[in-house]
């Protein structure tokens, strides 16, 4: 699988945080990265929404909250 980043759908976002990375989405990582992406003071938010833009941060806070659903 060729990795194009900004992810564009769950499936890839997904594959890369959990095969390319080995990032475990466990209940209290992703919640602890939405608490991270939905803080605008947050410097890590911050710093994803120069570099990758507001329309991508949406669309991996929906992935996370996708994972969080899934793990229900």
């Amino acid at each position: 699988m060729t990795v194009v980043l900004p992810l564009k759908t769950y499936n890839d976002w997904k594959h890369c945080i959990t095969v390319l990375c080995h990032i475990p989405l466990t209940p209290a990582y992703v919640e602890q990265r939405l608490a991270t992406l939905r803080d605008p003071a947050d410097h890590g938010r911050q710093k994803f929404v120069v570099t990758w833009g507001e329309a991508h941060l949406a669309r991996v806070i929906g992935w996370f909250e996708q994972a969080e659903r899934e793990l229900r």
